[in-house]
């Protein structure tokens, strides 16, 4: 029953925009700032990062929590012009609300761009593996020669997720350091 009432609603539209579009494209921004200093060798600047992270996080759930609320209320979707709506009037603010959050979202991801391109030359040095990460790709050179692994094959003795064993001298293990035999 629910289904037919908000069907034809905002609802759909900000549910979907939400789940599927959001989380992919943190994903994207994620990797991006993951794979960055592998791929060129420097690091993206951190407080940029963070201010284009909050403004996008904040500003997504400014523009989708709105619009579910809009279709609760049978703000309905497909129509060029509500205001010609006379039950739809009074959520007018709240349409505006959500063009306004849209604005400055878009606007927040030139700090994604800027950030992007400045690091590229001007970002710091990154070492070969900034993150810590266990896995093979991080053993490499940064950025990675053209072969990958310098002409050489790693050997993988340990598993990808090697993080906080006891009695090793960091708080991980790369995949490609002696075997850790478990203790009984």
């Amino acid at each position: 029953m629910l289904d037919i009432y908000l069907h034809e609603t905002y609802f759909v539209i900000a549910h979907f925009h939400l789940i599927m579009g959001v989380a992919s494209i943190f994903g994207i921004f994620a990797a991006t700032y993951y794979w960055f200093p592998k791929m060129f060798g420097r690091m993206m600047n951190e407080p940029l990062a963070k201010l284009h992270f909050w403004l996008t996080f904040v500003g997504a759930y400014a523009i989708f929590m709105p619009m579910h609320y809009y279709g609760m209320s049978a703000g309905l979707r497909r129509y060029s012009q509500s205001t010609e709506v006379a039950f739809i009037l009074r959520l007018l603010p709240i349409q505006r609300f959500i063009t306004i959050a849209a604005f400055i979202t878009i606007a927040s991801q030139f700090i994604f761009v800027i950030n992007l391109f400045w690091s590229m030359f001007k970002g710091a040095k990154a070492s070969d593996n900034p993150w810590e990460a266990t896995t093979l790709e991080w053993i490499t050179a940064t950025p990675p020669p053209h072969d990958n692994f310098g002409g050489r094959t790693p050997v993988v003795n340990n598993g990808p997720y090697e993080y906080s064993v006891p009695g090793t001298p960091r708080d991980f293990v790369m995949q490609t350091d002696p075997e850790i035999k478990p203790k009984h």
